[in-house]
């Protein structure tokens, strides 16, 4: 029997031995009360059964249908579940809503997918561990997508069952009355937010608004217009808490943002603030915790007045544990933690002591990487989908940022997102799938697997470095040190550079089998080719350094001249990829990081 690559595993799956042939005039029929989304699910239909089988299935009555979709609100089926059977000579998919039907059929195309002709007998009942399963992109560390980037994303979230989609942003909406903010940023634009809404809401993904609230200010504090509002103007990173001005200000935001938006949810962040400056007198009286406290009480009473759930970071509150109770029972707290040994459970018990409804927040391990930190982004990822269901954790949100120019290319998140879709979906059947083979089929759209195998190769460099670092790679941190202060280079040692050269030789034997068929294709082998350039420059650099740091000498006039040709090449690279899925707002900022850590540096010794 051929083995069933499925994304996410289902619950439950019995395969038989016979198989079922797909009829050439094959047609299916739909019920469901929801006519508008009964509608999608037709047109979804046609569609996927046209890319699998080469002609799209027909509508047409029950007894003349190939395939029956049932939708019935009395059916005994979990929420957001589905039932499929395969027989002999039919398809039934049953579920007792819209959501699980269009799950149901999401299961099918993937099973279509590798089954062109003869499917297999089988039956699946199946449901999620987690009702909300979300993914939070960082469009405000510098890259902002293009919109047809966003639907791409989408319809392969989607696919895989994910249901909710959060844009992370700073800086990066076009608030009117702000244009000093977000000029030249390549801002989401409100009609922008309004078509990716509908689009998202279609496939089933409910678009949640974000927007940073406390922390995390500084893109808006660091101009003069608002750096009275600044905690510290010296260190214009964190509203002030006590000062009117703040509240004021995001109730104008919230005014413009929160309309666009059909989720009554709502991710106002509130993350790694900075207090003790301006209202050090205050915190005197108080205490931190209770100022933090106070205006994020605030926060959610504006929240509140437009009619939303508010949703925070919860990191501050878990220093202050004897607050978590004074929290509004409907403020979901959102628990995060990127590295693999982040102590969910014992944070999200705290929680919920409480009966406050929290997301265990885990990562893709993508950013601060080049390429990826493959061990650590899927124990990250099983860390928080078991502790969470352990605890009784609400939602499960997959975070993918893009700290320090957003070096790192979409694909480098892929294993991240399919992964993190599975787990999030049924945490059982998906801990051990086969990453290479299932990322491969569904994420790069390659049967040959080569694009799953390289990207998961390519992530297993930061490994072979034989040290761990926190939220980075050792590699990306190699490329931001210099010769005076090069602690992590050595660490590595010599013997740590090599074998990392080692892995990238190992992954690069996939890269040379890559199917380059389409545009997309050759778009991803590009990425993957100027990322591996990239380390393989961080592995040169590093060598230069540890070398002449412990012979004490001076960098050879040649190998800085060669480094700084190669930095040429893949700069100039990074910014004609970074167009092919980017607006151009924030790639200047990534170039000047780029060429401050590697041409600037070395022509500073070639002088």
């Amino acid at each position: 029997m051929k083995e069933i690559l499925l994304l996410p595993v289902p619950r439950m799956m019995k395969v038989e031995k016979q198989k079922c042939r797909i009829p050439t005039n094959a047609k299916f029929y739909i019920s469901g009360p929801d006519s508008q989304r009964i509608m999608f699910l037709a047109d979804f239909i046609k569609k996927f059964t046209n890319d699998c089988t080469g002609h799209a299935w027909k509508q047409d009555k029950k007894d003349d249908a190939f395939l029956v979709i049932i939708c019935n609100p009395t059916a005994r089926i979990q929420p957001q579940g589905y039932k499929l059977s395969i027989s002999k000579k039919s398809i039934l998919i049953e579920a007792s809503e819209p959501y699980g039907a269009y799950y149901g059929l999401c299961t099918l195309r993937q099973i279509l997918l590798q089954n062109k002709k003869d499917l297999p007998v089988l039956l699946i009942e199946d449901y999620p561990d987690f009702p909300h399963r979300g993914v939070m992109l960082d469009i405000s560390r510098s890259k902002v997508p293009e919109m047809e980037t966003l639907y791409n994303l989408v319809e392969m979230l989607s696919s895989w069952k994910i249901n909710q989609l959060q844009l992370y942003t700073e800086h990066t909406f076009a608030y009117k009355g702000h244009e000093i903010v977000w000029q030249g940023k390549s801002p989401m634009t409100p009609e922008e937010i309004r078509k990716l809404d509908g689009f998202c809401r279609e496939r089933f993904v409910e678009l949640v608004p974000n927007q940073n609230s406390f922390g995390h200010f500084h893109r808006w504090l660091q101009h003069p217009q608002y750096k009275h509002l600044a905690e510290d103007p010296e260190n214009p990173y964190t509203l002030c808490p006590v000062d009117p001005g703040s509240i004021q200000l995001l109730e104008d935001l919230y005014s413009q943002l929160l309309p666009l938006f059909t989720s009554k949810m709502f991710n106002v962040g509130c993350d790694e603030t900075t207090l003790g400056k301006r209202s050090l007198q205050v915190i005197k009286e108080k205490g931190e915790g209770r100022v933090y406290l106070e205006f994020l009480l605030k926060i959610y009473n504006l929240v509140k007045k437009h009619g939303r759930t508010m949703q925070f970071w919860g990191d501050i509150i878990q220093r202050h544990p004897e607050l978590i109770p004074e929290l509004p029972k409907d403020a979901i707290v959102l628990e995060w933690g990127y590295e693999s040994n982040h102590p969910f459970r014992h944070r999200c018990e705290k929680i919920a002591e409480t009966a406050l409804p929290f997301y265990v927040c885990p990562g893709t391990s993508s950013w601060n990487s080049i390429a990826g930190r493959t061990e650590n982004c899927l124990a990250n990822l099983v860390n928080a989908a078991l502790n969470g269901l352990k605890t009784g954790a609400i939602g499960f949100l997959n975070t993918d940022w893009g700290d320090n120019g957003h070096w790192q290319y979409l694909p480098a998140s892929y294993i991240g997102f399919g992964f993190g879709a599975g787990v999030s979906w049924c945490a059982r059947t998906n801990i051990n799938i086969p990453v290479e083979k299932t990322i491969g089929l569904f994420a790069f759209d390659d049967p040959s697997f080569n694009s799953g195998y390289l990207a998961y190769e390519l992530g297993n460099v930061s490994t072979a470095t034989g040290i761990h670092t926190s939220n980075a790679s050792p590699l990306f941190i190699a490329m931001r040190e210099n010769l005076s202060s090069p602690d992590v280079i050595l660490w590595m040692r010599r013997k740590g550079i090599e074998t990392a050269e080692q892995q990238l030789e190992k992954a690069l034997t996939y890269e040379k089998k890559l199917m380059t068929d389409n545009n997309e294709k050759v778009l991803i082998r590009d990425e993957f080719r100027n990322a591996t350039k990239l380390l393989k420059h961080a592995c040169e650099k590093s060598r230069m350094v540890f070398d002449c740091y412990t012979r004490k000498i001076e960098p050879p006039r040649s190998v800085l001249t060669k480094l700084i040709r190669e930095a040429e090449e893949i700069i100039e690279e990074h910014k004609r990829l970074w167009l092919k899925r980017n607006r151009p707002g924030g790639l200047e900022e990534s170039v000047e990081l780029l060429e401050k850590f590697t041409i600037s540096t070395y022509n500073k010794f070639m002088k």
